[in-house]
């Protein structure tokens, strides 16, 4: 599992007009090539009348799917742009499909090639970029006079409180970064002066919004 990465916030779209040709984008994450293919065979299906449904998506840690579909548009002046957007945001995990209804003005391969790239980044933008991630949860449980301090101390640090437990002894939740778990540890103990048991939980993305 990769430390972390960059990915779409979720479903988004977008439409703007270039030479009375409507280009619309509809983005998604997806996590398979299945469930790339299932998107655009969605967003073809909604779009059935469409002039060309030109598609791309990359998905993998290492960005090893990676496809791009002109659908009757010059070779390599649709499905190409919009995989170079996803590309040069490094944008894991995301397929797009941009949706072109014609209006009557030929474009030319380069004009083709600008248009499909714009839609794809303002697509992008306006649906905005999250990067994702790796988290481990720790679990400290002390005795309830250490609470006030505790819940000050992990609010003001760069580590984030996940939640509070109140049992016999109070138990936080805390989002450490895998690799940092032991420094968080150590710093715990030392603020409860070793009155404290600390024990890792799950791991688990989480996600802050980049743009």
């Amino acid at each position: 599992m990769l430390p972390s990465y960059l990915t779409v916030k979720g479903y988004g779209e977008h439409e703007i007009e270039i030479q009375k040709s409507r280009f619309i984008a509809y983005i998604d994450r997806a996590e398979t090539e299945e469930e790339a293919q299932e998107f655009i065979q969605r967003i073809k299906k909604k779009n059935w009348n469409a002039t060309h449904n030109c598609s791309a998506y990359m998905i993998g840690e290492n960005d090893q799917i990676q496809k791009a579909n002109d659908d009757g548009e010059p070779s390599g002046t649709a499905g190409v742009p919009i995989l170079e957007v996803l590309k040069k945001k490094h944008l894991k995990d995301t397929v797009v499909v941009i949706t072109r209804y014609f209006g009557g003005i030929k474009l030319g391969a380069g004009g083709l090639i600008r248009a499909y790239g714009k839609a794809t980044s303002e697509g992008i933008a306006a649906t905005g970029i999250v990067e994702r991630k790796l988290m481990r949860i720790m679990h400290t449980s002390v005795d309830y006079t250490w609470l006030g301090k505790l819940e000050n101390e992990l609010r003001s640090s760069i580590y984030k409180l996940k939640e509070i437990h109140y049992l016999e002894n109070v138990e936080l939740e805390t989002f450490v970064e895998e690799g940092q778990t032991d420094i968080f540890t150590e710093w715990m103990t030392e603020l409860t002066n070793g009155q404290s048991k600390i024990a890792p939980g799950e791991v688990i993305y989480i996600e802050e919004i980049i743009s």
